[in-house]
């Protein structure tokens, strides 16, 4: 009876009426991804739980207690180091998952696959939160770490595949909105946990185990409710008006055919793909990492007009510009967002591999030209070459749905999708491993510290060149690798997709048109956050400016 109950969830149901307005699926699509996105700011938590025992200071543990202690200690605090093997396993899993379960969801349909994913990233944390209360950081790992990741990759994919085939005529803009959620999320959830553990801080507790119960809960609704309001179009359906053309312009690798996932692996326009976000993602987020302490470190002084460098100033200068580093970081986190949109939405009249070299020719040239803004003390030439390729590395993560879906088809393009994100579990290890590497090095030759990341943009640079060159040699897919008529049909089935001719019971909307102000209401309800967000980040940016 209770698995009768559950019959919602399945994919037939799911399917929309003739009248349903597209328009619904992003705001449903941008309420998971707002909430999952908090994994890039799940470092707001670090420093108040290294002090959980102690709370005014940390409570160190013994030379004694290495790594795997650490995992059950309860009488001393977690290193700041320690604490973020959750971030490492947040994108780790977040990979792995979306590459296992990509086929799943696309059978299941992205209302089921969101619903677990609100159930694992929820969940997660409220696991973390009892791992908090009893002071073991395994539970933490697991809770956030492990299940919270699953969540995450099935959240991330879960509107994927859905949005294109809503938005054929848009697809760079429809996933560019959605992907747009999730580098926002933090934006966010970081102020809103921040707010929250001022309320639950007391003199004996730092406050994160109820923030986290509570976000916890905040995430639910919103996630549920972003589940709940997924549809699919039935397999007959295109926009009213729309027909699909021969010949897209400025893009003619746009394929009307379908591969199966299964074969994916085996077709070399996958792994230069793989090769492009790969390589565009190791370089951005290896910055995006260092950005504070590379503003601090190579202007130093200049930032608030004294003639100093990093290693001279005192505690008090460095707080002053510590606070404009952190609104740096703020500015960046905006361009890294607005460049989801504004890059996928562009995609969709330049082309994909177009826009991607530019990515990677403009992207190299500002790199190649941080050294010399640097050297020359040019704090607005550096400040606008890192905004640029911050959104253009948020804008490689909106477009390469897109990507795919061109290369490959839109039957399995969200399981193919899973799949190439095994690409950013890779980056999110080479990226901060080259510049953080690389630091450490060039300080360990004496360098000073204005000029230590001046080998590192070239290395950066270089990466793109390889990225270039991977996007430069891919070409429409062979025929061979396409689903004949049959394996398509057995697919279709397998996905329980159907045509309103087929089974007009199947979609729960009928014909009934829906009301625009559904439309506006569904949008309202996800800006609401995100403006506040957006309040918060220029707050922080004014810093930078004053």
């Amino acid at each position: 009876m209770f698995i009768h109950a559950l019959d919602f969830l399945d994919k037939r149901h799911t399917v929309a009426g003739r009248k349903f307005n597209r328009w619904l699926l992003p705001p449903a699509a941008l309420a998971i991804h707002l909430c999952i996105g908090m994994a890039y700011g799940f470092s707001v938590f670090w420093l108040p739980l290294s002090k959980a025992i102690g709370i005014k200071e940390s409570v160190v543990c013994g030379a004694d207690i290495g790594f795997f202690a650490e995992l059950f200690v309860t009488t001393c605090d977690w290193k700041i180091s320690t604490l973020g093997w959750m971030y490492t396993l947040f994108f780790v899993f977040l990979g792995s998952s979306a590459a296992l379960w990509g086929g799943w969801l696309e059978h299941v349909g992205p209302r089921k696959a969101g619903v677990v994913s609100a159930l694992c990233w929820c969940g997660g944390m409220l696991f973390s939160a009892l791992g908090i209360y009893t002071h073991q950081f395994w539970m933490m790992l697991l809770g956030s770490g492990i299940i919270g990741g699953i969540g995450l990759g099935l959240g991330y994919i879960s509107p994927v595949s859905t949005l294109i085939k809503w938005f054929p005529d848009k697809r760079g803009m429809a996933t560019g909105m959605a992907i747009m959620g999730f580098g926002g999320g933090a934006m966010i959830g970081s102020p809103l946990a921040a707010q929250l553990m001022k309320i639950f801080a007391t003199e004996t507790d730092v406050g994160v185990m109820q923030t986290f119960v509570a976000m916890a809960g905040i995430y639910f609704i919103f996630m549920m409710a972003g589940a709940l309001g997924y549809r699919i179009p039935a397999s007959n359906w295109q926009p009213e008006g729309w027909t699909p053309p021969a010949k897209q312009i400025n893009n003619d690798m746009i394929t009307p055919h379908h591969v199966h996932v299964k074969n994916v692996f085996k077709i070399k326009q996958f792994w230069l793909l793989w090769g492009v976000l790969c390589m565009n993602v190791s370089a951005g987020i290896g910055v995006l990492g260092m950005s504070s302490p590379m503003l601090q470190e190579v202007f130093g002084g200049q930032l608030i007009g004294i003639a100093k460098t990093y290693n001279q100033l005192d505690k008090t200068e460095l707080a002053n510009i510590a606070a404009i580093a952190a609104g740096f970081t703020a500015l960046l986190s905006l361009f890294n967002i607005g460049g989801r949109f504004f890059w996928a939405t562009l995609s969709d009249k330049l082309g994909r591999k177009l826009t991607y070299s530019v990515f990677f020719v403009l992207g190299g040239l500002l790199y190649i030209s941080v050294p010399n803004s640097a050297m020359t003390g040019n704090t607005p030439l550096f400040v606008a070459a890192l905004c640029i390729i911050l959104s253009m590395y948020g804008g490689g993560f909106a477009t390469v749905p897109a990507y795919l879906a061109d290369l490959f088809g839109t039957q399995m393009v969200g399981a193919i999708h899973g799949r190439l994100l095994t690409a950013w579990a890779t980056a999110g290890v080479l990226g901060p491993v080259i510049v953080n590497y690389m630091r450490d090095y060039q300080l360990s030759l004496g360098l000073p510290r204005e000029q230590v990341y001046n080998q590192t943009m070239m290395i950066l640079a270089g990466l793109l060149a390889v990225g270039l060159c991977c996007n430069l040699l891919i070409r429409p897919v062979a025929d061979k690798w396409f689903m004949n008529a049959e394996e398509l049909a057995e697919e279709k089935r397998l996905a329980n997709e159907k045509s309103h001719d087929e089974d007009a019971d199947i979609a729960i909307d009928g014909d009934t048109p829906i009301h625009p102000a559904m439309v506006y209401l569904a949008w309202t309800l996800v800006a609401i956050p995100l403006t506040w967000g957006i309040y918060k980040t220029l707050m922080n940016v004014s810093k930078f400016f004053t």
